[in-house]
């Protein structure tokens, strides 16, 4: 009986050491194909993940004349109703704009869209546009700006009526975004072309007509120059490849 009870000791403690053995190979085999796929890259996944990881940026170089630096941030206020009349129509309103990419000035179209006017220049000596970013470029088409909240949405918390021009547009017009009649606020577009200008329709023209740009018109198309590579006719798409800013607006009557 000692004899049988010694044999089945020494039986199980093969079976144990059997399975010790089995589970220490399985253990380095798991762990063999962990090192292989993390420092090999052995696994799609991992091929996928590294591809992704490493694609290059694209860096967007900006023209000659144009900064990076950004001016102090916005501080817009909104406003519960539009502005009351104060301009005279018989004067000459200029509104000078610093920018990203340098100066230019806007004569103001103040006998034909006289509210339009009255509203941008109330807008610009309250110092609402200086720091807002310029946020969509359509190649050869407009430059857009304006918006407090930068996306497109925004806009001085009241609306004006349409004003459009008599005439129509062309390259260098700056006429007003709206999101139909009656809904003018404070963005506006700068037309890059005479092609872009034919975007824009009419007659009848849809968009009120803020003035001219008359000076540093290079500048502006630079600026429009900063386009996403990559848009569509999706809005969405449509913004600037590098933010682009409006520093200041001053204006000037006479």
């Amino acid at each position: 009986m000692a004899r049988e009870a010694r044999l089945a000791a020494e039986k199980r403690q093969k079976r144990v050491r059997s399975i010790r053995n089995a589970s220490i190979a399985a253990a380095v085999v798991v762990i063999g194909i962990l090192i292989f796929n993390t420092v090999l890259g052995g696994s799609s996944s991992s091929k996928k993940a590294a591809s992704t990881t490493t694609t290059p940026t694209t860096t967007v170089k900006y023209p000659a004349g144009c900064t990076s630096a950004a001016p102090p941030a916005a501080k817009p206020k909104t406003y519960k109703s539009a502005p009351p009349m104060t301009i005279d129509v018989a004067k000459t309103y200029v509104a000078h704009f610093s920018t990203t990419c340098g100066d230019f000035d806007m004569t103001l179209a103040a006998k034909d869209a006289p509210q339009t006017v009255n509203s941008f220049v109330f807008l610009a000596r309250q110092g609402f546009y200086d720091g807002l970013k310029f946020h969509r470029v359509v190649k050869n088409f407009v430059v857009q700006g304006g918006d407090p909240q930068g996306n497109g949405q925004g806009g001085p918390g009241y609306k004006l009526p349409t004003e459009p021009p008599k005439n129509g547009y062309r390259k260098a017009s700056v006429a007003m975004a709206n999101a139909g009649p009656g809904t003018t606020g404070s963005q506006f577009f700068l037309v890059l072309s005479d092609t872009g200008a034919k975007g824009l329709g009419g007659p009848p023209y849809l968009y009120s007509d803020l003035g001219d740009i008359t000076k540093g018109f290079d500048n502006v198309l630079k600026l429009g120059s900063l386009y996403n590579p990559d848009q569509t006719n999706d809005p969405s798409t449509q913004h600037t490849s590098v933010p682009l800013y409006i520093d200041k607006v001053t204006i000037s009557e006479s």
